[in-house]
């Protein structure tokens, strides 16, 4: 028992740092926003879609602006990409609405040219492949067990990720249709991850000791 909780303290960190509060609060408000929100705010290209890829496109500048393991910040720059292209279903609700009708949007073989479907697909699955071979070839997984080994984990984002990636699960598969509920959760994820980034590229407790070394010598 002794050795499970030496284990626990050594490999997670339970600080609620300001990040951690904003995710928690999100979380939170998702139980108000299920009381109150109209459905449509849940819709596509609506208000909590909208603001999910708000906190992405954030989290892509705080990658792209971190001045430690650019490295690896700039290799999660291209899973975020993924991530926002997914998003906007590869392009389909956001450029192919059904004329005169609310939340109505073409499938991708219902379109005039049905074989943009299958181009749009095909080089959404070539881009996972390149960012594959690109973790690959570039040892970005080298870099990612050096984090996981040297630094402790933040509990709590790790947490509320897991959670609401579990919650996101259920509420596609058994909400019948609930959209806050689904993107709630969804931008409570979103949010955890943002944590992770600001955490792992600002705060000197997430930072590997080389990367500090290397910023004093700057200094």
């Amino acid at each position: 028992m002794v050795n499970i909780v030496g284990f626990i303290k050594s490999h997670f960190d339970f600080k609620f740092y300001g990040v951690v509060w904003i995710a928690f609060l999100v979380g939170l408000s998702i139980i108000p926003m299920l009381m109150f929100l109209p459905q449509k705010y849940g819709f596509e290209n609506h208000v909590l879609e909208t603001i999910q890829l708000a906190v992405l496109f954030f989290t892509v500048y705080l990658c792209a602006t971190s001045k430690v393991n650019k490295k690896f910040f700039n290799f999660a720059i291209l899973i975020l990409s993924i991530i926002m292209i997914r998003e906007v279903n590869c392009g389909r609700t956001l450029f192919f609405p059904i004329e005169g009708e609310y939340h109505k949007y073409y499938s991708w073989r219902d379109l005039p040219y049905p074989w943009l479907g299958k181009v749009a697909h095909g080089l959404y699955g070539t881009w996972i492949a390149i960012v594959g071979l690109i973790f690959l070839k570039k040892k970005i997984y080298i870099e990612l067990w050096q984090m996981i080994k040297n630094i402790r984990l933040p509990f709590w984002n790790l947490l509320f990720a897991s959670f609401a990636m579990f919650m996101g699960a259920i509420a596609e598969k058994l909400t019948n249709n609930n959209f806050i509920f689904e993107e709630g959760f969804e931008l409570f994820f979103y949010v955890s991850l943002m944590g992770f980034v600001w955490l792992y590229s600002r705060n000197k407790n997430f930072i590997l000791n080389s990367e500090k070394t290397e910023q004093e010598e700057v200094k």
